[in-house]
């Protein structure tokens, strides 16, 4: 892995929220590529939830400043970062006053999904991937963690195709037990399409399950991790199909030979 660029784009990171099968894998595989002398860049969400003066988060204000258009309204990207102790890496945040200030990650205190969840998806694909681009960083791999990572492959298989920048950039995208019941905003397939996009690449969004979020950023991937010992049967048929690279649950102990030999022989290759 020396010398290769691994973008890490997940819904949760530790230390910054608790431990989670996702939080804990978005750091474990960029310490691991970190540690045998890749570069990574990581990207989270800045929810409210998340300690600034603790984690000594700062606004990194020449990456600060763009609007991107959710739905027609002009949203602003703010870019936060810090570093994780001991470990030599930075994380990116993306962060918008409507979308993360409220001091809580995914649902209110009686569990329930925030209603915007769906804009907040599309916010955070485009907002990695603008500051990606203004960071003038080309990776070799990008690897998406977490549903609410899972329109990036979408986006940028199609809305930015046509980026030099990840013309080589291959996708890898971890399928793990976090779901959720029931569907995000049923007109999120609209709002997607607002960007340009056409009918038969958000298919799977008209009814937006966590189970047609995974659908989608698989197919729009190169690879896929099973990332997770109890995934819905209907993902595991989906992937059962695929004619492309799948890394098979691995844990703790084996996950670090494991997602290297497939990096390199698999996704690389």
């Amino acid at each position: 892995m020396k010398d290769k660029r691994i973008l890490y784009v997940s819904s949760e990171v530790i230390p910054y929220l608790p431990e989670t099968e996702i939080s804990s894998m978005s750091f474990e595989a960029p310490r691991m590529v970190n540690n045998q002398g890749g570069q990574i860049r990581i990207f989270m969400p800045r929810f409210g939830n998340i300690n600034e003066r603790r984690h000594q988060l700062h606004e990194v204000i020449r990456l600060s400043g763009m609007n991107l258009v959710i739905n027609d309204l002009d949203m602003p990207l703010i870019i936060k970062v810090a570093s994780i102790p001991k470990e030599r890496m930075q994380v990116y945040f993306i962060d918008n006053e409507d979308y993360f200030k409220r001091k809580a990650t995914l649902t209110d205190e009686e569990g329930n999904l925030f209603p915007d969840n769906d804009e907040r998806a599309i916010f955070f694909a485009k907002g990695v991937i603008e500051t990606v681009k203004k960071l003038n960083w080309s990776p070799d791999i990008i690897h998406v963690n977490g549903w609410l990572s899972s329109l990036l492959p979408l986006y940028l298989r199609n809305y930015y195709g046509n980026e030099p920048l990840f013309s080589e950039a291959k996708i890898v995208t971890s399928v793990y037990n976090q779901d959720f019941e029931g569907t995000l905003d049923n007109d999120m397939h609209k709002k997607v399409l607002f960007d340009g996009l056409e009918n038969e690449q958000v298919k799977h969004l008209k009814k937006p399950s966590y189970v047609n979020l995974m659908k989608t950023a698989v197919d729009n991937s190169d690879a896929v991790v099973i990332a997770g010992d109890n995934i819905p049967e209907e993902l595991k048929k989906y992937l059962s199909k695929l004619a492309k690279p799948v890394l098979d649950y691995k844990n703790r102990e084996e996950f670090a030979q494991a997602y290297q030999e497939f990096y390199t022989t698999q996704v690389l290759s």
